[in-house]
């Protein structure tokens, strides 16, 4: 396959290692990774925080980048993301757009897809080869589970991590307190939850916090970094991309921007 490769503003200016690992292991699987040089931010941001119509460039420049009818589909490492692409563009193109918006974001949004959706719906595979020898819990982000519910499919391809010890988190499906501008307008509310957050996850013993979104991670291991915990944040994708004979793009220690 053809796959366009959506970096996100984060993956751009913090985590770059996620995208990597993303494009990296496609690469592996034997399909062609497209990166669209003039991509920008997808908007969500300004569309959670209330400012519908200021995105209406970045949604057309998206339909733009990865509108190319030779690309067969698009993936993003982020649920969030790709939960704006397929529910929050079709919203701004019918408020604010003209029919050949709307038509465009309609054939970007068939065919959009995060990480393990692509992964496990589209190519058919839950084993991708990766080794990955320590103890993990998995955090499932709130877009990917409740507006894009991948339910299961994360937890199907660490399942499938040889050397993995996998546990599981409890009260996982509960926030994390991050939200975007939410942890900056109700920061208090954000730090009660993460603090829950952070409990619970240092309660299963885990070297390891793995998810699906870098901004949760981003949220979660500044507090498990400010605890001195022991316990790291990784993408999914980079857990997915590490080999026994190709470790990929696998920190020994939390980014600088977590600690």
């Amino acid at each position: 396959m053809r796959i366009g490769l959506f970096a996100t503003c984060l993956g751009d200016t913090l985590f770059p290692d996620a995208v990597k690992s993303t494009a990296l292991l496609l690469a592996r699987l034997g399909h062609q990774v497209v990166f669209p040089p003039e991509q920008t931010c997808c908007g969500q941001m300004h569309i959670n925080t209330g400012y519908q119509r200021e995105p209406l460039p970045l949604v057309r420049n998206f339909a733009e980048q990865f509108g190319d009818p030779s690309l067969d589909a698009v993936v993003m490492p982020s649920g969030s993301c790709a939960g704006s692409v397929r529910h929050q563009h079709r919203l701004i193109a019918e408020r604010y757009g003209d029919p050949a918006l709307r038509r465009a974001v309609a054939q970007v949004e068939g065919k959009t897809y995060e990480l393990s959706e692509l992964l496990v719906d589209v190519l058919g595979v839950t084993d991708v080869g990766a080794w990955f020898p320590h103890r993990v819990t998995y955090h499932p982000t709130c877009h990917s589970l409740r507006m894009l519910r991948v339910g299961e499919k994360p937890l199907r391809l660490l399942r499938a991590v040889d050397g993995i010890d996998l546990v599981e988190l409890p009260e996982a499906d509960a926030c994390c307190g991050f939200g975007g501008t939410f942890a900056l307008k109700n920061a208090a509310t954000s730090a009660a939850m993460l603090k829950d957050k952070i409990r619970q996850i240092t309660d299963t013993g885990a070297e390891v916090c793995t998810a699906g979104d870098s901004s949760c991670l981003m949220h979660i291991g500044g507090g498990l970094a400010r605890l001195r915990s022991g316990t790291r944040t990784l993408h999914l994708a980079q857990i997915l991309a590490s080999t026994r004979t190709d470790p990929a793009l696998v920190p020994d220690a939390a980014p600088e921007t977590a600690r």
